[in-house]
């Protein structure tokens, strides 16, 4: 697919014109939906300025109305269950879906595109989980889809890949995109804190849900990983093809053997174009795990619930963009710069870029792909099973970077560093550690950021 007219919307794109009123309608009115109406009311004039005719709120579909109906955002708006009948309405010109989840919000979405109108989004797993059956009944429609909002709120990284890195090759992109995880490894780092400890005073401060799975298991993050792949490689990637690993294993220890080696555990999303002897891209990876990050990169001080992502384009070199990447007000504020942007184009004609998935690389599997291990052991204090182990490493193929050994009693506990390898080779060697006689416990295995 190469524009939308190549998928069956063979027509211009005229505007309804200046001073026309564009109608919106929005769906859910939880912390982020809730901030996007107050901001609406708030800044109504300066958005009338910005796209030369005024927004109108046609209505707010929310689950529970009794609940809802005496919030002062909502007053003199039209308030419904009725999600359905609110985005096909002919005075609806665009939706902002703010419910979440997958099933519901993609029917509605769909509803919405092909009824003819553009659709906003903050929702990074409808996104990730059917981004390309989203694009398509855009296209097909001759609509908008924007959801700036899904990838780390107020950042602006989808916009950056598909505006004003549209003219460049983008290599690498690396992130902290996940707010709740970042915080508990900062605050085990700062203060000494176990996993369960952190997680608890994460939960206190609000920054993790009551339920937090989505969030330190990775998930969350892999959403958001599987959107930034797709956009920076032209090539549809979805969740299922995002490597994830969460931080429910990093320990005290974990932390403390970073820091003696200058180094900070981050959980990050990581998404690479794998380049041959010749200069070939082969295909393209993403995936999330803790990561090693040597102190004197960028991402090692982004600190508390802050969230930055890296890129590293061919021309423009290394950026990198940091910032809220969670809350409502800043995730309201993408909201309402893709709102913004839609309404333009509703009102003065044209569209936005759309998805074109052009490149359609290969996903490589994550065992196919070259990365470093920092193992963390406790061997048998004897002599010969540092060297015996050191075989194992060199007869699988594997050089070491770095060996470090502190002897307590009997035993000794062993870190070892490897050089660049793959990731599947890497993986059985250290299921071959744990069967060896002399490894009393493999404690961590922590990739670095190569």
């Amino acid at each position: 697919m190469t524009s939308a007219s190549a998928e069956g919307f063979n027509g211009n794109y005229p505007g309804k014109g200046i001073g026309t009123p564009v109608g919106i309608a929005v769906l859910g009115k939880g912390t982020v939906g809730t901030e996007v109406l107050r901001l609406l009311g708030e800044f109504s004039d300066n958005l009338e300025q910005r796209i030369s005719s005024p927004i109108e709120v046609r209505g707010v579909a929310v689950s529970d109305v009794e609940k809802h109906k005496d919030a002062p955002e909502v007053q003199g708006l039209y308030l419904t269950g009725d999600a359905r009948e609110l985005v096909t309405r002919d005075d609806v010109d665009i939706v902002v879906e703010l419910i979440g989840g997958i099933d519901y919000p993609r029917e509605l979405v769909l509803e919405a595109l092909g009824a003819g109108k553009s659709v906003v989004t903050a929702n990074k797993a409808l996104v990730a989980a059917h981004g390309s059956e989203l694009a398509d009944a855009a296209n097909a429609a001759g609509v908008d889809l924007y959801y700036e909002a899904a990838v780390a709120a107020a950042i602006p990284v989808v916009g950056m890949l598909r505006r004003s890195l549209a003219g460049d090759q983008v290599q690498r992109i690396s992130g902290i995109v996940n707010g709740t995880t970042n915080f508990i490894l900062d605050a085990m780092a700062s203060t000494g804190a176990s996993y369960e400890e952190a997680l608890a005073e994460a939960t206190r401060l609000g920054y993790a849900e009551a339920d937090p799975t989505a969030d330190v298991e990775g998930h969350d993050a892999a959403s958001k990983a599987a959107i930034l792949a797709s956009m920076g490689f032209h090539t549809r990637v979805t969740f299922d093809d995002v490597y994830c690993e969460g931080i429910t294993h990093v320990t005290s220890d974990d932390i403390e053997a970073a820091k003696q080696s200058d180094q900070t555990i981050k959980l990050l999303a990581i998404c690479e174009r794998l380049i041959d002897a010749e200069g070939n891209t082969t295909g393209i990876n993403a995936r999330v795990h803790p990561t090693l990050v040597p102190n004197e990169h960028p991402l090692a001080s982004v600190d508390k619930s802050y969230n930055a992502i890296f890129v590293e384009a061919e021309a423009a070199g290394r950026l990198m963009f940091y910032g809220n990447g969670a809350g409502g007000a800043p995730t309201a504020s993408a909201v309402l710069g893709d709102l913004v942007g839609a309404a333009r184009n509703k009102v003065h004609g044209g569209r936005a870029p759309a998805e074109n998935p052009y490149a359609d690389y290969p996903v490589v599997p994550f065992g196919e792909v070259t990365t470093r291990y920092h193992i963390n052991m406790t061997v048998n204090d004897r002599v010969g099973v540092l060297a015996n182990l050191t075989k194992r490493f060199a007869a699988a193929g594997i050089s070491l970077s770095a060996v470090r050994q502190e002897v307590s009693g009997d035993e000794a506990h062993l870190i070892v560093v490897t050089h660049a390898a793959r990731e599947q080779d890497l993986h059985a060697i250290v299921d071959q550690l744990t069967g060896h006689d002399d490894v009393l416990s493999v404690n961590s295995v922590i990739r670095l950021d190569a």
